[in-house]
């Protein structure tokens, strides 16, 4: 297994790929919302690679603002699941941001990935609403 962040093209198609099967058609996703603005040629994603060399899983690093990032988009095959990558995405997305200067981390989570955002150190910081039609409920973090 390999892990790469960054915002070459191969990566960036990787990334989509991943996003294309998990939240277009396997959850139904309307394709115009999962594909957005923030998809720019330059975004910086993390793309987790099996051994074989497939993408697998995924995450989206944007910024808020000067100090404060917001990991996004955290997928993984369906196949692959299980196995803590979405952990390992978190983790390598954070420590990009920290190695860029963030200090704080912000995510729009799905009321059912909440309790994987608490196990990652993540508190609720706000009330619970409904993004894109699903409830979501938002978390941050403190980077050490």
């Amino acid at each position: 297994m390999k892990i790469h962040t960054g915002s070459e093209p191969w990566n960036h198609a990787a990334a989509l790929y991943v996003r294309m099967n998990v939240f277009v058609l396997e959850r139904t996703i309307a394709i115009e919302d999962e594909f957005d603005d923030h998809d720019e040629a330059d975004r910086v994603y993390v793309v987790i690679y099996s051994d074989k060399g497939q993408p697998i899983a995924t995450g989206r690093f944007q910024t808020i603002d000067d100090t404060t990032m917001r990991p996004g988009r955290i997928a993984t095959l369906k196949a692959f699941r299980g196995q803590h990558l979405g952990a390992k995405l978190i983790e390598a997305l954070e420590k990009y941001g920290k190695a860029h200067g963030y200090t704080h981390s912000l995510v729009h989570s799905e009321m059912t990935a909440k309790g994987f955002y608490e196990h990652q150190g993540y508190h609720i910081s706000s009330n619970a609403y409904e993004e894109d039609g699903v409830p979501a409920i938002t978390l941050t973090k403190t980077l050490l």
